[in-house]
């Protein structure tokens, strides 16, 4: 196959496809221009990626661009399918760090002693542990008070994660009631079909369904 990806445009989005179903991790235009000899502006590559994202519509697969950069990933809706082919259902998060986690997600930037007033217990320093290490949560500074507080916040991981480009693609925390108060049982799978029955898009149940598949530990 003689593929000539910086002159004709089917050849480059051939190329592109090749990239992104080998890559392990979404990949950055920069990152995609790396392949090419002939520097792609980022117009001829998002035209492409556009095309490519056309080509594969319909289909048990689907391009999208994410924060981290473009992937192809599996539909929702072929996760009832796919999960019998694992042996063993993945452990789930515990409630808390589910919490912490949404509350760092809406209310951001936020200290510890910030979740701790909103959920009204302590925060386990293993959980804020578990969430950095899964790379869903990062500091991001400290609050200019004595002893310099850090202020943590959610990482273009997390949003790649849940599929999402920014954090205004999160539906509105008015959407969803009191759900990261202390006096609420928060983010509990149960609450997932409720939601949807309210109108509340589905996007914030991916929030309980990522880290119920990603979850290697529970913390309480």
């Amino acid at each position: 196959m003689n593929l000539q990806p910086s002159d004709n445009p089917e050849d480059l989005k051939i190329v592109l496809e090749a990239a992104l179903l080998a890559a392990v991790e979404p990949l950055t235009l920069a990152e995609l221009k790396r392949m090419f000899e002939q520097d792609l502006s980022n117009d001829v590559l998002r035209r492409a990626l556009d095309e490519l994202r056309g080509a594969w519509h319909g289909r048990g697969v689907e391009l999208v661009q994410v924060a981290d950069g473009w992937r192809f990933q599996t539909r929702a809706e072929m996760q009832p399918w796919l999960s019998r082919l694992k042996n063993e259902k993945p452990p789930r998060y515990s409630r808390a760090v589910l919490e912490t986690l949404a509350i760092i997600a809406y209310r951001q930037p936020v200290t510890r002693g910030d979740i701790e007033d909103i959920r009204g217990v302590s925060v386990n320093p293993n959980i804020i542990k578990t969430l950095e290490e899964r790379g869903w949560i990062e500091a991001i500074g400290h609050r200019d008070v004595p002893g310099r507080p850090a202020l943590f916040g959610t990482t273009g991981h997390f949003l790649s994660d849940l599929g999402l480009r920014t954090l205004s693609e999160l539906p509105p925390l008015e959407a969803l009631g009191n759900l990261v108060t202390p006096d609420e049982t928060a983010l509990i799978p149960e609450l997932r079909e409720e939601l949807a029955d309210n109108g509340v898009p589905r996007t914030f149940g991916a929030v309980i369904e990522t880290a119920r598949v990603a979850a290697v530990t529970e913390i309480s």
